[in-house]
């Protein structure tokens, strides 16, 4: 029996999948945008199996997101080794509306993808997603798009002309800079939307794949190849060698923006972002996924998918026979270990002993009310990934409120835009209440509501809360011991928003959903919520 790979190898939010085999080790760095550490960076040995290994972006000497907006923060990574090290590229993007994008370009380096990465190079800003191509002659090469601001671009859905082609310069490793002439070595297709350009080598010919077409539903990876570094750059045959932009039956939508790598013994293969949108509005829950897709070449000399056409398959051929290792469909944790366990993240900041704690109250995650939810600079949010289309998370919270402005508890979270939360806090009539705020994609203005108005009234001591999600719905529910039943509070909600293409709509945001603990208390007596319990659970 012939192993397989089956799409996404990285469900969830985990976009704009760089790539790097070293022996028989393979890398994929992944976007993270304004959630902290940066980049994930996931290790395999055979393509199908996958695990999460480092954060590298951990301390504020490289990475301090505090203020960006969101869908800001790290865009594109590139991961590659050469001369014995690891070398990351990526962006820390400060603007998201308007004209300007603020993108500013660092590499890091690391002797091991475990090991602690160095404090950041700057590079350039002149535009985002940057890579780094390392030739066979020893010369280092910097790519990235360039953005022109000139151009009209307003709420995350520039003019193609914004987008305005991949630069390319020399790096020097001596004195860590640019060196000589800045070439426009690319312009894209004319699907346009140039982006995410990476570099490779092969039997003499110089290889360009970039994204093209925005990361929405027209989303593509283009392909381009010359015999000069800088070009100038023929087009592929078929100018796109991944897309699923003309076929909405499939079922990875939005495929684009990756990169090529090789087998030990050859065969080819190709990664891309994508999205699996639900019925009936076609909303990418999950967020941007990372796929994989076993490409041949031909005798023209240019890469193909196997499949034969352009359209990304679920399943593709695995390099080699290998068991596949199943996933767990429940994940919990106690919090007893003194480290945040691995799949959780927070937003922006660097000083993270300021928003939570494993050590002040031993078996437990201790919140510290910060600024309220959704805010760009020191909220109390840790999280974790949504990885499935439905499933259930509960937690256990201890958290004595003295006023509404105190409020702790449990959220299904994309951004400032679109959440639900069910939170403990206090009525000045009921005293001590569960209830909900949801901002359900009002943009821009962040206006919540409130369906299970002023909430029930709870007593004291810890409250157990839980959240079902299946596909676009969302129910809450809440008890006070587990004796108790489960109660639903309030009505049905709209998961679905909670989306990439909630809200705003397509392009206007592209993270992913998250479900995690919360706390803020805007007195600024920053009251602590403590969490002993956290469960995600994956449901049929």
């Amino acid at each position: 029996m012939v192993a397989t790979i089956r799409n996404p190898i990285l469900p969830g939010f985990n976009p704009d999948p760089s790539i790097c085999r070293v022996g028989d080790d393979y890398y994929i760095a992944t976007s993270t945008f304004e959630w902290y550490p940066g980049v994930q960076i996931h290790h395999s040995r055979d393509l199908v199996n996958w695990r999460l290994v480092r954060r590298p972006l951990e301390r504020a000497s490289q990475l301090d997101m505090r203020g960006n907006p969101d869908s800001c923060g790290i865009w594109a990574p590139c991961l590659s080794y050469s001369d014995g090290l690891f070398w990351l590229v990526y962006t820390d993007v400060k603007r998201f509306d308007g004209n300007f994008k603020d993108a500013h370009n660092y590499i890091v380096t690391a002797e091991a993808v475990e090991a602690t990465w160095s404090d950041p190079v700057y590079v350039n800003s002149s535009g985002f997603d940057p890579s780094l191509f390392h030739d066979d002659d020893g010369r280092k090469w910097f790519l990235n798009m360039q953005w022109n601001h000139r151009t009209e671009s307003f709420g995350g859905a520039p003019k193609s002309p914004a987008f305005d082609g991949i630069l390319l310069q020399e790096w020097d490793e001596r004195t860590r800079r640019l060196v000589g002439p800045v070439k426009n070595i690319f312009a894209g297709s004319s699907l346009g939307l140039v982006e995410g350009p990476h570099l490779f080598k092969r039997n003499g010919w110089y290889y360009l794949t970039v994204a093209e077409g925005g990361t929405g539903y027209d989303h593509a990876v283009t392909m381009a190849r010359s015999r000069t570094i800088d070009g100038p750059y023929e087009m592929h045959p078929n100018t796109h060698l991944i897309t699923s932009k003309n076929h909405p039956e499939a079922a990875l939508q939005r495929a684009g923006h990756g990169q090529y790598v090789e087998t030990p013994d050859g065969q080819a293969y190709h990664t891309h972002l994508c999205g699996r949108p639900l019925p009936p509005k076609r909303r990418c829950t999950l967020g941007r996924e990372t796929a994989l897709q076993k490409c041949v070449w031909r005798e023209d000399g240019w890469l193909y998918l196997e499949n034969g056409g352009a359209v990304p398959d679920v399943t593709v051929p695995a390099p080699a026979d290998t068991s596949v290792v199943a996933q767990p469909d429940v994940v919990e944790t106690d919090f007893d270990e003194g480290a945040l366990p691995f799949e959780f993240q927070w937003l922006r900041t660097p000083v993270a002993d300021r928003i939570f704690s494993l050590t002040w109250r031993e078996g437990h995650l201790r919140l510290f009310g910060r600024e309220s939810i959704g805010s760009w600079f020191e909220q109390a949010l840790v999280a974790r990934r949504q990885e499935h289309h439905s499933f259930r998370a509960e937690t256990v919270v201890e958290f004595a409120p003295e006023t509404y402005q105190q409020v702790a508890g449990l959220t299904h979270y994309y951004n400032r835009h679109k959440f639900h939360a069910l939170g403990v806090t206090w009525h000045e009539k009921l005293g001590r209440v569960v209830t909900i705020l949801s901002c359900p994609g009002d943009f821009p203005h962040g206006r919540l509501e409130f369906p299970a108005g002023s909430g029930v009234a709870v007593p004291e001591g810890p409250i157990h809360l839980a959240m079902e999600v299946r596909d676009n719905d969302l129910q809450f529910y809440w008890r006070a011991t587990e004796r108790d039943t489960w109660q639903a509070i309030g009505p049905v909600l709209d998961a679905g928003v909670v989306s990439d293409e909630g809200g705003r709509g397509e392009h206007g945001s592209f993270t992913g959903a998250f479900a995690g603990m919360f706390a803020f208390d805007t007195s600024g007596n920053a009251l602590p919520a403590d969490f002993d319990h956290f469960r995600y659970q994956a449901l049929m």
